[in-house]
């Protein structure tokens, strides 16, 4: 039986480094069935109770929801915007948390980060490792890749301890 992943960059930007990022420690995975989405698939109105009072919680907050119930591990690549989740990935989560408060279903989860600089999306990294528990995800390891330009290319980590790197947290 193949374990179904589904994969993500936690970004809206149509060249996001970290969907690459995410589809690429996802293809690593045996015999895994993958599912790698596009967070633009799920944009909703900025989340608010007022909002949620006059027209409910969007549809698109229980296509998502059903997306991870039907997964076995979500590999979630964090983007990072000014220390922070991006606007549309933390959107997603706020809607989400209205449907179950468990955001992430109990399900066993891969955090990867990438940026173009040193740090790797550090801040946000260290943000989800703390929270993301407390949300419902089952965290079997994080894994941050500096320097991405320098470091991936052509679809893959091209660095040799980076690679190994991630192969490992990954138990592969």
């Amino acid at each position: 039986m193949s374990k179904k992943v589904l994969a993500f960059g936690a970004s809206n930007s149509k060249n996001s480094i970290n969907k690459q990022l995410a589809n690429y420690a996802a293809s690593l995975i045996p015999n895994a069935s993958i599912s790698v989405i596009n967070l633009n698939d799920f944009e909703m109105p900025l989340f608010g109770v007022d909002l949620e009072k006059e027209k409910g919680i969007p549809q698109k907050a229980t296509d998502f929801q059903n997306l991870l119930q039907d997964a076995d591990l979500i590999i979630i690549s964090l983007a990072e915007h000014n220390g922070s989740y991006t606007v549309a990935f933390k959107n997603i989560m706020d809607w989400k948390s209205r449907l179950e408060g468990k955001i992430w279903e109990n399900k066993q989860m891969l955090l990867l980060s990438t940026s173009p600089g040193a740090r790797g999306g550090a801040s946000v990294m260290q943000t989800a490792l703390a929270s993301f528990p407390f949300q419902g995800a089952d965290l079997i390891g994080s894994f941050s890749l500096p320097q991405f330009y320098e470091h991936f290319k052509e679809g893959k980590i091209v660095s040799d301890e980076f690679n190994n790197a991630l192969k490992d947290v990954l138990g592969v």
